[in-house]
């Protein structure tokens, strides 16, 4: 086995064959990443015979004295699988590796572990994650551990919405909630549609909050992948909102006012009585939030009469399936739900694009109590997500001398 250098050419070619590819192992990525302050390194394993039987794409820094972490995005492409030949590799890695000013290596391979239904209960298991598991560590590798929400790099969990079906039944298929909320925002005159130019600078303002990257990092990633990216929005047209808004307010006033007459009744018992004014207080609740959108959809309408952007997103098409890379909105609008619109209309476009799933990207992995992450959750699986959960992130020392420096004196 060696260790060598290949072009991005030989790389690509031989992730796009290989059975854990992703577009983070990619050229395209790699380059994203080279404008962003970090070097990149194209790694290809051979054989006795030169043929590759493994490659990654590397990212590093120098993080104290000229020594530097790498970091293989999703894994080093390798056959896990085998002990001989993973050990051998370790040993490599830190021959050559180490020898080059690196003190660590860190992969989180896109193996998955489980795949399970919206409510978490398993459906399948992978038999040979133990066998990976033990294999990774055997040859020195350090499990950084299987967490319940988010590991140093990406997410262990994924939410994915199998897609090739008949878009009715798709959409029958969520939950309750979430289908109310689509056709809530609908009806609030939220209209989504895919941006043509790729324009990031109103998307910016609603996922700057989210990660420190600057807006020219978007603007290279959405470069560098050209074709295979999307840029979506959610705009509020204000004229429908005003509209709709005063339909349901009127609507709700007839029926305020048939239940008020039904209570003045004489012949009524106090049973059907005590059910009526129940029923009244429910509608005069139903109306301050009606005549509330009525005041908010007017005011917009003043102020934005050619509407107002609320919500966006950033996708990647990759291998015949598109991965939410990033979405945000405009949190003074949430009540509107235009993320859940958003969704439905990425989900819709991808279904008629005949792609195998949409990935919504992280959840976390605790099913059954309220967390901090629970919205999050609620939001992706209401969506009959079939989740992924990957083996986990690993760390192999290189270089223990320089390492344990760094960990004494240089890391912070």
């Amino acid at each position: 086995m060696r260790i060598v250098t290949i072009t991005p050419e030989q790389f690509d070619k031989y992730a796009s064959k290989h059975r854990y590819r992703n577009y983070y192992q990619s050229s395209v990525y790699g380059n994203t990443m080279r404008k962003f302050g970090f070097n990149i390194h194209f790694l290809g394993i051979t054989d006795d015979s030169n043929t590759l039987i493994g490659a990654s794409l590397i990212i590093y820094r120098e993080v104290f004295m000229g020594h530097k972490i790498a970091y293989a995005p999703r894994g080093i492409l390798f056959n896990y699988e085998n002990p001989t030949q993973l050990q051998e590799l370790a040993i490599k890695l830190k021959k050559i590796l180490g020898k080059q000013g690196f003190m660590l290596l860190k992969i989180d391979p896109y193996i998955p572990a489980t795949i399970r239904n919206h409510e978490g209960n398993i459906m399948n298991f992978n038999n040979q994650v133990n066998l990976i598991m033990a294999n990774l560590q055997k040859a020195g590798f350090t499990h950084q551990g299987r967490t319940l929400f988010f590991e140093g790099e990406k997410p262990r969990w994924e939410a994915l919405v199998i897609l090739n079906k008949d878009i009715r039944a798709l959409f029958n298929s969520f939950d309750k909630r979430t289908r109310h909320k689509i056709r809530k925002a609908a009806n609030c005159g939220i209209e989504c549609y895919k941006d043509p130019s790729n324009n990031l600078n109103i998307l910016y303002n609603f996922i700057k909050r989210k990660t420190p990257k600057p807006i020219e990092f978007y603007r290279e990633l959405v470069s560098n992948f050209g074709n295979n990216v999307d840029v979506y929005y959610s705009k509020i047209n204000t004229e429908i909102y005003v509209i709709n808004s005063r339909k349901a307010y009127e609507k709700e006033m007839e029926k305020n006012d048939e239940i008020a007459e039904k209570i003045q009744q004489i012949d009524i018992t106090a049973q059907m009585k005590n059910a009526l004014l129940n029923k009244k207080m429910e509608s005069d609740k139903l109306l301050n939030t009606y005549k509330n959108s009525m005041v908010q959809a007017t005011e917009l309408l003043k102020k934005y009469p050619d509407g107002i952007i609320i919500a966006g997103a950033i996708v990647i098409k990759y291998d015949n399936s598109a991965f939410l890379y990033i979405d945000g909105f405009d949190t003074n609008y949430s009540h509107l739900n235009p993320s859940y619109l958003l969704k439905w209309r990425m989900i819709d476009d991808y279904n008629k694009q005949h792609l195998k799933y949409f990935n919504l990207n992280a959840i976390v992995g605790e099913f059954e109590r309220k967390n901090k992450f629970s919205g999050l959750n609620e939001m992706k699986l209401g969506f009959n997500s079939t989740i992924t959960e990957y083996i986990g992130e690993f760390d192999i020392i290189l270089n223990n001398f320089t390492y344990n420096l760094y960990k004494n004196f240089g890391k912070k």
